[in-house]
């Protein structure tokens, strides 16, 4: 049995213990290869976030050691200070949320006002259906 999947976990975990926010995506920030990948790569900078970016595609092996490392199939996985935070659309609501800026331990967004909750709806005093 061969060590080259330990190795390649191993540089995986590595890399992710060495850098504080890293995204592994389809691609690379400045030439990404999905859509889902450009979204978050686009998302970290349009915070102002550095950030790692390893490239999946090169080698089969990365994604399959780091989806079983992290328990989680989908690429892009972004991780800060060594924890999985999520994929695209957890980043995005995260961001959406302003979420995103405290997890990374930045300044909250003088931009964002908060969500604010709908009015409430009073409910029709009778509800009607037609039926045929």
């Amino acid at each position: 049995m061969s060590d080259e999947p330990n190795q390649m976990r191993d540089a995986i975990q590595s890399a992710i213990s060495e850098n504080r926010v890293i995204l592994f995506m389809k691609g690379t920030p400045e030439h990404p290869a999905c859509g889902f990948s450009a979204r978050t790569a686009g998302i970290l900078q349009s915070v102002g976030q550095p950030f790692a970016a390893v490239d999946v595609l090169p080698d089969p092996r990365i994604r399959q050691e780091l989806s079983a490392l992290s328990n989680w199939p989908t690429i892009p996985q972004l991780f800060v200070d060594g924890e999985l935070v999520g994929g695209c659309d957890i980043i995005t609501e995260m961001h959406q949320t302003g979420e995103l800026h405290e997890v990374l331990g930045l300044e909250p967004d003088p931009a964002r006002q908060p969500v604010p909750e709908p009015p409430a709806v009073e409910p029709p005093p009778l509800s009607i259906e037609t039926r045929q």
